[in-house]
């Protein structure tokens, strides 16, 4: 039989405590609902009563299978836990379980609380008696649990027993500060199950400031500890929190956790994980992490010609999973160290098939080394990478011809006399042997100006005839500028990044010394690429 590992996510709470993040109440409910797909144990909702889009989360909430969670901290010292009105708030809020934070380290009783160590235990122990009272399933943060434990380990002891004396469920060991290492986590956890604190009730929760909140948390497990807290791509205070989305494929699919647990993520939720990394990502307006493990676009990249041949022969030789295990998917990018076996795999996943030994493969691999030379990158830019195969195999496909195209920026003042910009942009294409010509502002709705590329894209996507119901879900999602070469010889690349409704992502990319110029290249190759993926070679001729 295998043990059951809980896991609890508090991406809601801890997480929002990123820099530069702030769900609304609709991105939480959201994101709630997606955790309760994946099949996460708990889902601690934030801090009623601390924000009100908090309170309005849990008034709003989901039914979840998951246990919904509020947290809140213990009781203050000099009044009851029956009328402390922060616990009662938290209490408010309705939901099944509550988490509450305490001090276990006698530094932070007397420094940050100003009280006695007897008080605090008091404080948790009271604290912990009332939610049991109330029908609540309890947890105990134990904050700066691991610097409490170096400096006064019977203290931080007695605090753990304190609460689970008086109920607690959990009780989570804190590395609130980030800095103990793994080895450390786990000769502690051990420590503290022989001090008489079950392991079926102990929880983890690490911060990342060595980058080994992951680490750390498995070291927990390996030690005893069965509950381990984290958020979605690590999102969390300072460097954030243990990452769900790399603990929970290595606790399913590596040894010798994979045989000896369970969770309650299944395959098939498995499977989504990638998805459901990319959604949070969406609803922060962030660039995906390409580096990150399992779902990142880069972990199953492989841009040596000697790791993609024999990638050929067997994924296994370079991959430590099947990326579709996780949702993820295998790219073969193109760059001037690729050889022949990397060209021909990135080629079929095109839809490309060139026989081995055929003498246009040398032609496109030196074609790629010389524009690579002028400042192009194609190992991140696999769809101009597509369309410059195809014009040197004598597939391009002559969707719309751009004749020209002028952009202007314009300074002055508005209505309430301020100094402001305006960039219009005019194109010309050409289509089925018609000219359309479109005109375009970069203002919002808001009536802020987003620039000369805005503008380009809104005007080409304006009137492009037959083609145009096919761009409608299509949205760029990230801008990258580089100088290539610095003085008066500078080279600009820019490299974009799109999305369209059907979850493809797609980067092109363009070169010039005029960085509209290159803007405007990477944006036509952005658009043909969704025509060839959508309308197809066939249809356009």
């Amino acid at each position: 039989m295998k043990e059951r590992l809980s896991l609890y996510d508090t991406t809601l709470r801890d997480g929002q405590q990123t820099q530069g993040v702030q769900f609304s109440t609709a991105e939480k409910i959201r994101i709630a609902e997606a955790l309760d797909r994946l099949g996460v144990d708990y889902i601690e909702g934030g801090w009623p009563g601390a924000n009100p889009t908090d309170s309005a989360f849990f008034d709003a909430a989901p039914k979840t299978r998951a246990t919904m969670t509020a947290f809140g901290m213990t009781k203050r010292a000099g009044r009851s836990a029956e009328n402390d009105d922060v616990l009662a708030g938290v209490l408010n809020a309705g939901t099944p379980a509550v988490c509450l934070v305490g001090k276990t380290h006698d530094y932070h009783v007397s420094k940050a609380l100003g009280i006695t160590l007897a008080e605090n235990t008091e404080n948790i122990r009271a604290s912990v008696a009332h939610l049991v009272a109330q029908g609540r399933e309890a947890l105990f943060d134990a904050e700066h649990f691991f610097d409490g434990f170096a400096a006064n380990p019977d203290y931080a002891l007695e605090a753990l027993h304190a609460a689970l004396q008086a109920g607690a469920r959990w009780i989570v060991l804190c590395d609130t500060n980030g800095g103990t290492l793994p080895d450390r986590i786990g000769r502690v956890v051990e420590e503290v199950i022989a001090a008489g604190i079950p392991g079926d009730r102990l929880g983890i929760h690490t911060h990342n400031d060595t980058e080994m909140a992951v680490a750390g948390s498995l070291a927990a497990v390996d030690a005893g500890a069965r509950q381990i807290q984290g958020t979605l791509n690590g999102l969390g205070e300072r460097c954030g929190n243990a990452n769900l989305v790399s603990l929970i494929p290595t606790l399913l699919l590596k040894e010798p956790y994979a045989s000896r647990f369970e969770t309650g993520v299944s395959e098939e939720a498995l499977e989504g994980l990638t998805r459901l990394s990319r959604m949070l990502d969406d609803v922060l307006n962030r660039v995906p992490l390409k580096q990150l493990a399992y779902v990142g676009a880069s972990a199953f990249a492989h841009k040596a010609g000697l790791h993609a041949s024999a990638i050929l022969k067997d994924p296994s030789t370079y991959e430590h999973i099947p990326p579709e295990t996780v949702g993820n998917r295998r790219f073969i990018p193109m760059s001037n160290q690729a050889g022949q076996s990397n060209l021909r795999r990135r080629l079929s996943e095109a839809g490309i098939d060139v026989p081995a030994g055929d003498p246009r493969l040398a032609h496109i691999l030196e074609v790629v080394k010389a524009r690579e030379a002028e400042g192009y990158a194609y190992d991140t830019a696999q769809g101009s990478f597509e369309l410059l195969a195809r014009r040197e195999l004598g597939e391009e496909v002559d969707f719309f011809e751009v004749k020209r195209y002028r952009v202007t920026v314009e300074r002055r003042k508005n209505k309430e006399n301020r100094m402001v910009s305006l960039s219009e942009a005019v194109v010309v294409v050409k289509i089925d042997g018609e000219k359309r010509l479109s005109v375009s502002e970069s203002m919002d709705e808001t009536g802020a100006d987003r620039g000369p590329v805005n503008a380009l894209s809104k005007a080409l996507a304006k009137d492009l005839g037959r083609y145009s119901d096919a761009i409608e879900d299509m949205r760029l999602i990230d801008f990258k500028v580089r100088i290539t070469q610095g003085g008066t010889e500078a080279v600009t690349r820019v490299i974009i990044d799109s999305e369209d409704g059907q979850g493809r992502r797609w980067s092109t990319v363009g070169v010039s010394a005029n960085i509209v110029d290159a803007s405007f290249e990477a944006l036509l190759d952005a658009v043909r690429w969704k025509l060839v993926r959508d309308r197809g070679i066939a249809a356009a001729a």
